[in-house]
């Protein structure tokens, strides 16, 4: 008993330190916060098993990336990719068209900085995590078959050696070279434009984030068309609707979110490496209530894409709290 429990206490404090990171990479696999927090504790659960066969012929790090690894791969056999609205089919004509919503769908999810990203760790790691989960870039992994997503985060993500990823995959380092390389291709294709990852936000950023807020907050649809670039996006599963363009997002508003002037309020967030906001509505007892999550890409002094995620539950990962406080 006192051996199993030296063993136990010994993996608990050298595994630990990489919990966050693990869950990045999982969540970059699965597109999902729940499932990577799933796959987490399962990748613990089997490397504590295993602890006392660890023979040290690699990193600690590395052998929990491979259980990881293998362990996402085994769980993407029977899921599909999880898309955002913009990747089923283009934009909608009319922003007043009806809402089609989809619940059998398993969509992308957001994720929230603080599960992933250590304040303490160095700048360039924390540039690198928040840049490699940004939604832009996970809903473009989700396009690559499972083995194809592996071989590219890996390699170009966490820049692990072709040898090192085709033992962990079990295969040649001739055949990872063969599959990074489609992988790329695939990802090129619908990877879209670089965003803007400026760290801290810039002062005119910051004032746009104001003006975001207070855009929002009164329904003042001529100041929310301002906020977005011409050729912003504004998807919010869901929904499969989504609209290109800052007058049709204004339209959107309009003419699709029940509030009226003074009947929302944001608190900010930050998910994906991006700035977001915890929506609120006023509901017929005079509480705010959470409404949806909106996640931002901006572009200089613009927003150039919204995600509105209206799936509340995920509120308390954020630290966001069930009503606006008074």
């Amino acid at each position: 008993m006192a051996t199993s429990t030296m063993v136990t206490d010994d993996f608990t404090t050298q595994a630990d330190p990489f919990r966050r990171e693990l869950l990045a990479h999982c969540y970059r696999m699965l597109g999902s916060l729940h499932d990577a927090e799933d796959l987490v504790q399962e990748t613990y659960l089997r490397a504590w098993r295993g602890y006392d066969r660890f023979e040290g012929r690699s990193s600690l790090r590395t052998w929990l990336y491979r259980i990881a690894t293998t362990t996402c791969l085994t769980a993407l056999e029977n899921r599909k990719r999880r898309p955002l609205p913009t990747g089923l089919g283009g934009p909608v004509d009319s922003p007043a068209d009806e809402l089609v919503e989809l619940p059998e769908v398993s969509w992308l999810e957001p994720i929230p900085d603080s599960m992933i990203v250590n304040d303490h760790a160095d700048p360039a790691t924390i540039v690198g995590v928040r840049e490699s989960t940004r939604l832009a870039f996970i809903a473009a992994l989700q396009h690559l078959p499972a083995r194809q997503r592996a071989v590219l985060i890996l390699r170009d993500v966490l820049k692990w050696r072709a040898s090192e990823v085709a033992d962990t995959l079990g295969t040649s380092t001739t055949a990872v070279n063969s599959i990074l390389q489609r992988a790329r291709a695939q990802l090129d294709q619908v990877k879209p434009s670089e965003d803007d990852t400026s760290e801290p936000l810039t002062a005119e950023q910051q004032q746009l984030l104001d003006r975001y807020v207070t855009a929002f907050e009164a329904k003042n649809i001529p100041a929310i068309v301002q906020l977005f670039t011409a050729d912003a996006v504004w998807e919010m599963p869901p929904y499969a609707n989504w609209v290109r363009g800052a007058e049709q997002i204004g339209r959107l508003v309009d003419v699709k979110c029940p509030a009226g002037p003074d009947d929302m309020r944001l608190l900010p967030a930050r998910a994906n490496g991006q700035v977001a906001f915890g929506v609120y509505m006023r509901e017929p007892d005079g509480v705010f209530r959470p409404f949806h999550l909106q996640v931002l890409d901006l572009e200089g002094a613009a927003v150039k894409h919204t995600v509105a995620f209206f799936d509340v539950d995920m509120f308390p990962a954020f630290g966001l709290p069930t009503t606006y406080p008074s």
